[in-house]
């Protein structure tokens, strides 16, 4: 009797142990593959999760971006999958298939491309510039995320190969692995054929991304939209992923548009663990907005131009009613970053009322405001015009500074016009302009020694980008502190391009137009108004002094009447005192050889012969210490010092703060120094 009244105990505790278990067992279980023929009803629960502008079209098209500028969107399958099948064990083999479109209003541009990733959760950064494709902010990597780019344009600061290119990223959108996008013809013998990731007919393309655990190779293979599985995959790199992937992980796309308005879509997308993605049934996929047949043309397109005779009609009626609403010419057309409505900048700015005010200078104000259609800080400045032809050219330049793409440069989002106005629309920097930090206005905390060094160098970055690293050489022709902005990081970014000018790789620029701000001028361009990167050069050398120092260009004095830094510095250096010039707010906390080094590069670059001068390519050697600052003795800067005044009869530094007279023909446009 007394066996048999333990039984139940035996039993309910075997039970006990069962149930505990089962959780063990369901998290590690297989998850099971997938596949989408379209997207007809995903978006309902169970279906596709998405954020930003992602959303299912009606015709079953997954949308990650639309005609809105500078937005992202994503999209993940829901549940995740189990990539190990013991906690900490070796990644599974995987295969995903995918069928994808990018559509662009412009048949040569377009930004910025979207990526198939994987990840631990379905949180990404809210911060994310265009170029980060909506996965990283500019500032951090990401651990565990392995992602497949296919990238519309090119990013120098990211190591981009060119404009379109396929990318494996691991941890970074430094790719570990690119190749210009094409796809290897098996009926031809295997010949490699290029692709085109987007096009104003937006024609659909296939992607497997594949990895096997046994050789550890991650393999990327395109094909266009009916065409068989190429045998030899377009990427193919060796990458163990067991060190990177999560036991547990997400998988999905994400897509980033720049001032480039564009689509990206995905028609169709398979999954599996340990096998072959299924395949996509190409019959059953959705058709694109933007594809039409011939016959279709046929029709429709009398009806369309009906349409749009009427619609240019009644345009060119509502305008002439509307004397005082936005300008907007034929010539317009041709330029590519977003134009926003007036509308839109006055309700984001509540009309543009002075509470909103960032900053004043000398071509308009700038004020804070927060578009709805972005969801996001902006910066809007006014700036007067009269209606001339030069604004054709200078739009043109606009736009042109508008697809500059670097970490240290204020991004131009789009513009608007109206009649005697124009508007800028930039990213908003939350931590305002250097020059308040500099001299302590509105109670900013004083920088650091770190801090000032980091700031040099952001800027000397941005700056050779301008003058080396872009299609265009870009004169920026005012740097300053208080055209240097920084953002929530403390980083800093070159802005203010309204006096910049651009000119092709090997010829010279044709302005004779002189502009700047006092103390930031070099001789020669105070001579003649011709400015070159090596008049950047300059003012940066009096930028690196000013920051180093905290002191203006040219400040006054009692005792000394106006006071110029360069000379100031200039006579330190003679008698070998220099560390006493920097910033007193220190309170000497700062590394002398560095301080000595700033000041003695100032000088270089601020050497009144412009051959003297070193480009910005070397001064981001000094600063970073790869290449020795050159010697700087007395003798030498003495004697070019006074072989100046005597062709100038005067101070080399003295002639650009004559009266403007003195610079014949040529059209003055000088702000103070500040």
């Amino acid at each position: 009797m007394e066996h048999h009244q333990h039984v139940p105990f035996v039993v309910a505790f075997i039970v006990y142990l069962s149930l505990l278990a089962v959780p063990l067992c369901a998290v590690y279980a297989e998850a099971a593959p997938f596949v989408y023929n379209g997207f007809p009803g995903a978006n309902v629960a169970g279906g596709i999760a998405m954020d930003g502008a992602a959303k299912i079209t009606p015709k079953g098209l997954l949308e990650l971006t639309d005609s809105e500028p500078n937005i992202k969107g994503h999209a993940f399958y829901p549940t995740p999958f189990q990539f190990k099948k013991h906690p900490n064990g070796t990644v599974q083999s995987f295969s995903a298939a995918m069928v994808f479109a990018i559509a662009s209003p412009y048949p040569d541009s377009s930004t910025d491309g979207m990526a198939f990733f994987i990840t631990p959760n379905m949180s990404l950064p809210d911060d994310t510039s265009a170029q980060f494709l909506g996965l990283l902010n500019n500032s951090d990597d990401h651990n565990h995320l392995l992602a497949v780019e296919l990238d519309t344009a090119w990013n120098i600061e990211l190591d981009d190969i060119d404009g379109y290119h396929v990318g494996v990223d691991i941890n970074s959108l430094r790719s570990v692995k690119s190749h210009h996008v094409g796809f290897y013809d098996d009926e031809h013998g295997g010949v490699l054929k290029n692709l085109t990731l987007r096009s104003c007919n937006c024609k659909a393309i296939q992607v497997w991304v594949e990895y096997n655990q046994e050789s550890t190779q991650i393999t990327v293979t395109l094909a266009p939209i009916k065409v068989a599985k190429p045998t030899r995959p377009l990427l193919s790199v060796p990458f163990n992923l067991s060190n990177v992937l999560t036991d547990q992980a997400y998988i999905g796309f994400s897509a980033t548009s720049g001032p480039v308005p564009s689509h990206h879509y995905v028609l169709g997308w398979s999954f599996a663990m340990d096998s072959s993605a299924p395949a996509i049934d190409i019959a059953k996929l959705p058709p694109l907005p933007c594809s039409r047949r011939s016959r279709l043309l046929l029709i429709t397109l009398p009806i369309a131009t009906t349409v749009i005779i009427l619609a240019t009609i009644t345009l060119l009626m509502w305008r002439r009613r509307l004397r005082y609403a936005e300008l907007r010419e034929d010539w317009e057309g041709e330029y590519g970053p977003h134009r926003f409505s007036y509308k839109d900048l006055f309700n984001a700015t509540q009309g543009f009322k002075s509470k909103h005010i960032l900053g004043i200078g000398g071509f308009g104000k700038v004020y804070k405001g927060v578009l709805p259609t972005l969801k996001s800080e902006v910066a809007v400045k006014r700036i007067s015009h009269g209606s001339n032809q030069g604004m054709k050219e200078f739009i043109s330049e606009i736009v042109s500074i508008g697809r500059l793409r670097h970490r240290n440069i204020v991004q131009l989002l789009g513009y608007c016009r109206r009649k005697g106005e124009l508007l800028l629309v930039y990213d908003y920097m939350p931590n305002g302009s250097l020059d308040k930090y500099l001299y302590g206005e509105e109670n900013k905390p004083i920088l650091s020694w770190d801090q000032r060094l980091q700031i040099i160098k952001d800027v000397a970055a941005g700056l050779f980008y301008l003058h080396e690293n872009w299609e265009q050489i870009v004169i920026h022709r005012d740097i300053k502190s208080s055209n240097v902005l920084l953002d929530g990081q403390m980083k800093a970014r070159l802005g203010d391009f309204g006096l910049a000018r651009l000119y092709d790789h090997g010829t010279d620029p044709q302005t004779t137009h002189l502009v700047g701000t006092m103390g930031f001028i070099a001789p020669e361009l105070a001579r003649t108004g011709k400015a070159s990167p090596l008049t950047d050069v300059f003012a940066f050398g009096t930028f690196l002094l000013e920051v180093t120092c905290g002191h203006r260009p040219i400040s006054n004095s009692v005792q000394h009447g106006r006071m110029m830094l360069l000379d100031w510095v200039l006579e330190h250096w003679l008698r070998g005192s220099l560390p006493q010039m920097v910033d007193a707010r220190l309170n000497g906390n700062f590394n002398v050889d560095e301080a000595c080094l700033l000041l003695q590069l100032g000088l270089i670059c601020s050497h009144p012969f412009p051959s003297e001068r070193p480009v910005m390519r070397q001064v981001l050697q000094y600063l970073d210490g790869d290449v020795p600052l050159p010697e700087l003795t007395p003798g030498n800067l003495q004697s070019s010092l006074l072989m100046m005044m005597q062709r100038e009869g005067l101070s080399p530094y003295a002639r650009q703060y004559q009266s403007t007279t003195s610079f014949g023909t040529m059209t003055p446009d000088i702000s103070a120094g500040r």
